[in-house]
């Protein structure tokens, strides 16, 4: 699985665009990934959101990931889901979900790093990697250095998530991250296609250059 350039999908941050289109103009970018997240619609509505993204992230060969709620991504054929620490535990997550089904965690630690990784999940985001205002409740950022000693005690895919930018995207990748998970640098800008396009050559530029 590739999560190169992870993509979430906000529809305030993102000028009013729907998280439909947001994902279109994101893949046409080049994102590997596209997440749904909004804590505001109710289930039925996200159903029907994640039903039109799933198509969109299937035409253009993307991953598609629900935030949260499992039983969204499962009704909408999401490829996963995405649980934060206070979600539903991992392990009862890999119950329910079908076979072949991505479980992604956010983790803000090493140690919750390999708990989330012994519990079955198939990737792991630091969280907030730097400070951030896209997420209220994402707290302090966590660090270059966390992120590197995650990346020395898990085997699992790694991305960093919180105050990615551009300019600090190359230093995430040489820190050990195997991608960046980002929203306002690509989501809240003009042109949402151009600048997941530029991230993601930074990335690709990043990743050469540690080879």
């Amino acid at each position: 699985m590739a999560y190169d350039l992870y993509v979430i999908t906000d529809e305030q941050i993102g000028h009013g665009l729907s998280h439909t289109e947001i994902a279109r103009r994101a893949v046409a970018g080049g994102a590997d990934t596209i997440q749904l997240r909004d804590k505001r619609l109710s289930g039925r509505d996200l159903l029907i959101v994640a039903s039109a993204i799933r198509k969109v992230t299937r035409d253009a060969g993307a991953l598609f990931i629900v935030n949260d709620r499992l039983d969204v991504a499962i009704a909408a054929g999401a490829d996963g889901v995405h649980l934060g620490e206070s979600d539903l535990p991992i392990e009862h997550a890999r119950r329910i979900a079908p076979p072949g089904f991505i479980i992604g965690a956010s983790v803000g630690s090493v140690a919750t790093a390999v708990r989330a990784g012994a519990a079955g999940a198939d990737y792991v985001a630091l969280s907030p990697t730097f400070s951030t205002a896209s997420k209220d409740d994402a707290g302090p950022g966590r660090g270059l250095a966390v992120l590197s000693a995650i990346r020395s005690a898990v085997s699992l895919p790694l991305v960093a998530i919180g105050g990615i930018t551009p300019e600090n995207a190359v230093d995430v990748i040489a820190a050990g991250a195997d991608g960046v998970c980002v929203i306002s640098a690509v989501v809240g800008q003009d042109d949402i296609t151009a600048a997941a396009r530029d991230m993601r050559g930074r990335i690709a530029a990043a990743k050469a250059g540690d080879r």
